[in-house]
C-alpha cells in the first residue's frame, strides 16, 4: 500500500510572492478598465453639439423649410447640421449644409422637385465624427 502524498510535498510548494503579485497585476488592469469606461461615458455624453428637427414645411414644388434646434457646448464651436429633403417615392431631392448657431434658425432647403418630407442627419463639430 502506498501512502497519500501532499501535493506540496512533491511539486514544491508555490513562491508566496506570486499570489500578491497576481492580485497587484489584476487590480492595476480593473483600475485602468473603469478609468477607461469611466472617460467614455463621460466623452459620448458631452457632445460639443446637439441639434434637434422641430419641424417642416414644404412651401411649394421647389423649396421646403426646417426648423432646427441647436445646442453649442462653447460659443467658439464650428459645427456643420446637414438637411435632406425626400420625395414620395423615398429619393433625395435636395440637401443643404449649414454652419448653425445656438438656438433655434429656420434653414431653407432647395428642391429639384416636391418634396414630402425633411430630415435633419445631424450636426457634427470637430473630433465629434458622429452626427447629433
Amino acid at each position: 500500500m502506498t501512502q497519500p502524498t501532499d501535493l506540496a510535498d512533491r511539486y514544491g510548494a508555490p513562491a508566496p510572492w506570486r499570489r500578491r503579485a497576481v492580485i497587484a497585476v489584476s487590480v492595476v488592469v480593473v483600475a485602468a478598465f473603469l478609468g477607461w469606461l469611466g472617460w467614455t461615458i463621460w466623452d459620448q455624453s458631452t457632445p460639443q453639439v446637439r441639434s434637434d428637427l422641430v419641424g417642416y414645411d414644404v412651401v411649394d414644388e421647389h423649396e421646403s423649410t426646417a426648423t432646427v434646434d441647436v445646442r453649442l457646448a462653447d460659443s467658439g464651436v464650428v459645427a456643420s447640421c446637414t438637411l435632406r429633403a425626400f420625395a414620395e417615392d423615398h429619393t433625395v431631392v435636395g440637401e443643404l449644409v449649414f454652419v448653425p448657431r445656438d438656438g433655434e434658425s429656420d434653414q431653407s432647403v432647395r428642391t429639384e422637385r416636391r418634396a414630402t418630407s425633411v430630415e435633419l442627419l445631424g450636426c457634427t463639430a470637430p473630433g465629434q465624427n458622429r452626427p447629433r
